[in-house]
């Protein structure tokens, strides 16, 4: 039987035991589904602690549902190990590994390379493997297949399949999860498009998209966040210049977004924070000057984006000195520290950037965060604050919202307590008392 048509009759049968390799963000939330869905999953990752709580049945990522980790841990459909060796008895793996910058800005995909070769001493033949860690166009056909086939002796193709399907994960939404978000599938030949599709769709409640070759769709994932990284970046440059002309950037775009048709609302705040947006536009401009191309917008939005931090801490020092303070020695007490509201998530978050730049300038920080006790930042931990009280909030010079958190926090008993306040989000936009905001 050809590879294709065993693979579909395992599909079609459930007989397909996955692998994750990666179970963070992206790959436990997957993990999980493909468990739920019936198809028996292993877990690899290097961190033995992540492998001991998912073994127990302990979830750590916001996006997962307690209970359905606990019971396809119990049923025995979901395992973890740091044992790459079981590689050899899965027929599906899923590489979920993360992708970041190093510290030239250059992408850093050793972890991608790291787990290629883990992959490749106990692949099989008629295995399907698929990359869904972002990354730039070329990585599935440049990098990891030669790493499959040069450490496994099989030939691409022939003996396995290989894919790129981007993730797609937004900590924190409501509606859309890994189940019911849309796929995008690209592989190395028509086969193994129809066959790593069809493995998704046994398993997914959304529509597969096909596209032509792993490069179109490392490039679609590029160009999802590139294209949100040059709007927000144009929004931030307008709040700078509405900020100058005494107008609102928050109402200009509220305005604007009333338009039913050939607009979408982006809003400015302290930087870009996450695992993608800050991210991606470096994977394709680094790339692009191995064609001799230089991406200028997009270089143009990321310097826009990574300048927001140090604009941020600049208007903080313009409030303090309307009350006759300067930052150094200033008492600042900052809001939130996740790359967005309502999430423990301080992945490349700007909030970080601008505790660091106030440090610079020799202001006195402490934060508070209901998501995030405490955090790592360049080799330096933070704790933050266990609660906020109107005497603790009166002990400070200047508040500064950096996250917009929805819940937990008590805005009016800020408000109310604050000398001053500097909303980088716009999350006080309903206080009705506002002399002592200003917002960005």
């Amino acid at each position: 039987m050809k590879i294709k048509e065993l693979l579909l009759k395992k599909i079609e049968e459930k007989s397909i035991i996955v692998g994750v390799c990666g179970l963070g963000y992206v790959g436990l939330p997957l993990a999980v589904e493909k468990a739920k869905a019936g198809f028996k999953t292993i877990g690899f990752d290097v961190q033995s602690a992540k492998v001991k709580m998912v073994n127990e049945g302990c979830n750590y990522i916001g996006d997962v549902v307690d209970s359905e980790l606990s019971e396809i841990v119990k049923s025995g459909m979901l395992t973890a190990t740091t044992d790459f060796s079981f590689i050899k008895d899965v027929d599906f793996i899923a590489i979920c590994v993360p992708t970041p910058l190093d510290a030239h800005q250059q992408p850093d995909i050793s972890y991608v390379k790291d787990s290629a070769v883990a992959v490749s001493k106990y692949l099989k033949k008629n295995t399907m493997v698929v990359l869904e860690s972002t990354t730039y166009p070329g990585t599935t056909e440049e990098l990891l297949k030669p790493i499959l086939e040069e450490g496994s002796g099989l030939k691409c193709g022939e003996d396995f399949y290989l894919g790129f399907s981007p993730e797609r994960v937004d900590p924190g939404n409501l509606i859309y999860k890994t189940k019911n978000t849309p796929k995008v599938v690209g592989a190395i030949g028509k086969d193994a498009t129809e066959v790593i599709a069809a493995m998704y769709r046994a398993v997914l409640q959304s529509d597969i998209h096909e596209v032509s070759s792993p490069a179109v769709a490392e490039m679609e994932k590029i160009l999802e966040n590139t294209y949100r990284n040059i709007n927000i970046g144009l929004v931030n440059e307008l709040a700078q210049l509405c900020h100058k002309m005494g107008i609102s950037i928050w109402e200009v775009v509220d305005a604007a977004k009333t338009k039913p048709y050939g607009f979408q609302p982006f809003y400015p705040g302290p930087g870009l924070g996450g695992h993608c947006i800050p991210l991606d536009p470096y994977y394709l401009s680094w790339k692009a000057r191995e064609y001799g191309f230089h991406t200028s917008m997009i270089e143009a939005s990321m310097m826009i984006n990574d300048k927001m931090p140090e604009y941020t801490v600049e208007r903080l020092g313009d409030i303090l000195n309307k009350h006759k303070k300067s930052l150094n020695g200033a008492k600042v007490l900052q809001l939130g520290v996740a790359y967005k509201n309502d999430i423990d998530d301080y992945r490349e978050s700007p909030a970080l950037a601008v505790r660091e730049l106030m440090n610079e300038e020799g202001c006195r920080v402490d934060y508070f965060d209901p998501y995030i006790a405490s955090y790592k930042y360049k080799g330096k931990t933070y704790s933050g604050l266990e609660k906020l009280t109107a005497e603790i909030i009166k002990k400070y010079d200047v508040v500064i919202v950096t996250a917009g958190h929805t819940k937990s926090v008590d805005y009016q008993l800020v408000v109310d307590n604050a000398k001053a306040v500097f909303d980088t989000k716009n999350v006080l936009k309903n206080i009705k008392n506002r002399n002592n905001i200003t917002v960005l």
